[in-house]
């Protein structure tokens, strides 16, 4: 088993979905049960493989057994592992509060949900430059489905905007591998990796160009300035389930910025070496400003949550440029910044659903049934999303800032960025929470027990749940992050495992 653990996280949610296909035409609580059943496996699995990779052990499957470069490889190591973790423990709550009645909304939900974690597992996983272009289409075909799922103009309008920006960006996608291989005759990535310092001057040029390239893509598909524009309206625009599962979408382009940053491009790369440095930092400080300027002049709670990821993005890129010690602090928050995101997601539509005139808009509406309990929940979501103490967003934040000394603007950037952010939400739940007109309107949505709220708090106290635990545990995450970084600034263990099988 333990030899073929690392394609197992993309087999099982590929199963479950065909499995859901077949049982389209069966009752919803038959698929709702094979959906949770697979996620819940699939957590099993991820902290499995997490615990097998843990203490600096990289899993390498040779798919047909076909030898580097010439086969397809899957790699797990730290970092892969780390992310497809954090994806299925996102995963789960999403997945509880779909089936709270979002699912029913339209066909093949389910199906689609489990091909897009299909496509996020191979993604973090794979070893290979095309491969990885080929899981980005999977799980971008399955999150055009969920981001226009249930209809309506609004959704459609935001959803044709995500998906013609990211076909632009698949196109780009192939120019850049095309220009890759043209300069270094290969696409795995370890043999990129080992070919990299001994490029020949004439080849240098297309190499830059493809390099560049693939940072205008991973920056599509992270939201960094300026191709920032396509997030705020599809992730507004779309379900709730769908919004906290696109969470994990931005750290797929982060994740594959850190990759190649670290890689393809890292110390060892000789001439190719820190490519991406002039460019990672400004950008990322710009992200968080135009992510705050956002927040405080959103209108609705889901624009400003939708805004508040372009901060996380900026905070955890500014991070990656900074070094060994940067990339451990933001391997440290991304979770953090996941599911607390995720967690607002969930909680505007939990609140959209029971204000019946102006939903989340920020206006004055009846007052909440249990509004005690909703507020509460919207003020530890506010805490957790700025990166107030106690919680993990603090510690995240702070061993950013721990690593950049003498940075000024990037100090100023993220510390202002949390103000601005507090002063957002507070005025969002000034308008959701006090200024409510104290009898209700005609027929509003009421707020019982039963097959709706009960997986809204579930999921919702699940996110809570999480980012408590981060807490708690920051020792040990802290550590593991500390040693996942060690691990990427070392790019001879990655490309020893993958080309001679010597981890």
């Amino acid at each position: 088993m333990m030899g073929h653990l690392a394609i197992t996280p993309i087999l099982l949610p590929f199963i479950a979905g065909v499995v859901l296909l077949m049982l389209a035409r069966f009752s919803w609580t038959l698929q709702r049960w094979v959906a949770l059943a697979s996620v819940l496996v699939q957590v099993v699995v991820a902290v499995t493989l997490l615990l097998a990779v843990s203490k600096g052990d990289m899993l390498v499957y040779r798919l047909g057994d076909w030898p580097a470069p010439w086969g397809i490889v899957l790699v797990a190591d730290q970092l892969a592992a780390w992310m497809v973790l954090i994806t299925t423990l996102l995963a789960l709550p999403a997945v509880v509060f779909a089936c709270g009645g979002v699912d029913a909304q339209g066909r093949h939900f389910h199906v689609l949900f489990q091909m897009q974690l299909f496509g996020l597992a191979g993604a973090f996983l794979t070893g290979d430059l095309f491969n990885l272009f080929v899981f980005f289409e999977i799980l971008l075909i399955a999150s055009y489905g969920l981001a226009l799922h249930g209809g309506g103009a609004t959704r459609t309008r935001a959803g044709l905007h995500y998906v013609v920006m990211n076909l632009a960006g698949s196109a780009v996608f192939l120019i850049a591998a095309g220009l890759i291989y043209a300069a270094l005759g290969s696409l795995n990535l370890a043999d990129l990796a080992a070919k990299a310092s001994t490029l020949a001057a004439d080849q240098l040029g297309l190499a830059r160009a493809g390099g560049l390239l693939l940072l205008l893509v991973f920056g599509l598909k992270a939201a960094l300035l300026p191709l920032h524009l396509w997030l705020p309206r599809a992730y507004a625009g779309t379900s709730a389930p769908v919004a906290a599962l696109f969470a994990i979408m931005t750290k797929v382009g982060i994740y594959a910025i850190l990759r190649t940053h670290t890689l393809l491009f890292g110390s060892a790369a000789g001439d190719l070496a820190q490519l991406f440095d002039p460019w990672l930092l400004p950008l990322a400080l710009a992200t968080s400003v135009i992510g705050i300027l956002g927040a405080l002049a959103a209108s609705s709670l889901a624009k400003l949550s939708a805004y508040l990821v372009l901060v996380s993005v900026g905070t955890l890129l500014t991070g990656i440029a900074t070094g060994t010690q940067g990339i451990a602090a933001a391997l440290y928050y991304l979770p953090h910044s996941t599911f607390s995101a995720a967690l607002l997601f969930l909680l505007t539509d939990a609140i959209k659903r029971r204000r019946p005139v102006n939903g989340d808009r920020f206006a004055t509406d009846a007052d909440l049934p249990r509004h005690a309990l909703w507020g509460a929940l919207f003020f530890a979501a506010a805490v957790a999303v700025t990166g107030l103490p106690p919680l993990s967003g603090f510690v995240g934040k702070f061993l950013i800032l721990r690593a950049m000394p003498g940075q000024p603007w990037v100090w100023a950037v993220i510390l202002l960025g949390a103000l601005m952010g507090v002063i957002a939400l507070a005025r969002a739940g000034s308008s959701l929470f006090l200024a409510a007109t104290p009898a209700p309107q005609p027929d509003p949505m009421p707020d019982t027990p039963g097959p709706s709220a009960a997986p809204e708090l579930l999921s919702i106290g699940s996110l809570l749940g999480l980012i408590l635990a981060l807490t708690v545990v920051a020792g040990p995450a802290v550590d593991f992050a500390n040693a996942t970084a060690i691990q990427l600034a070392n790019p001879t263990l990655y490309i020893s495992a993958v080309l001679t099988g010597k981890p």
